[in-house]
């Protein structure tokens, strides 16, 4: 198992053709990397970082022989199981069900309600390159492109290399919801 202590990490998995999906972000003092265990599954995830992080790799029978030990412990692991089973699905439907502008304005608002905002109070705190954006997104990075210039045609997000400003956060949630 490993917990995020500093930084910023993407988990993904290889889909149709080689195809990268980023199914989930983590950030600092998040667990991840046990889930395939407790199932008595191979790993068959990616964890990659977007910048410099630190990470502590807790061995899963150690991990293992505290859950047995401590109830708490235990309660504390089905609760994130089930937190994170609930944002799957979630994610699952909606980048299913919403047209290309709906995911991607879905993608841009969950990593500022993830990572936050730098001191300008409007630049998303993680610089994605196009591709990640697509893989978090499930579009083409072509589709990513031209969808994230279209918005800052329309005024909704600025961008500065890979830092994204959002300008009109209220029009994209709107987008979002209406998929």
């Amino acid at each position: 198992m490993m917990c995020l202590l500093k930084g910023k990490v993407k988990i993904s998995k290889q889909g149709v053709g080689g195809r990268s999906q980023i199914i989930r972000m983590i950030k600092p003092i998040q667990y991840f990397a046990y889930r395939a265990y407790f199932a008595g599954e191979k790993y068959l995830t990616d964890a990659s970082a977007f910048e410099v992080s630190t990470v502590c790799i807790i061995p899963m029978t150690v991990v293992d022989s505290l859950i047995r030990a401590n109830l708490k412990l235990a309660m504390f692991f089905i609760r994130q199981l089930s937190v994170d089973l609930g944002i799957a699905d979630e994610r699952t439907v909606n980048l299913t069900q919403k047209h290309i502008r709906g995911r991607l304005a879905e993608s841009l608002l969950f990593l500022m309600d993830c990572y936050g905002l730098e001191t300008d109070g409007a630049t998303i705190s993680i610089y994605l390159s196009r591709e990640d954006l697509a893989n978090l997104s499930n579009m083409t990075t072509s589709n990513a492109i031209r969808t994230l210039s279209n918005f800052v045609s329309e005024r909704l997000i600025a961008l500065d290399g890979r830092k994204v400003k959002i300008i009109d956060e209220e029009r994209l949630r709107k987008i979002s919801r209406l998929g």
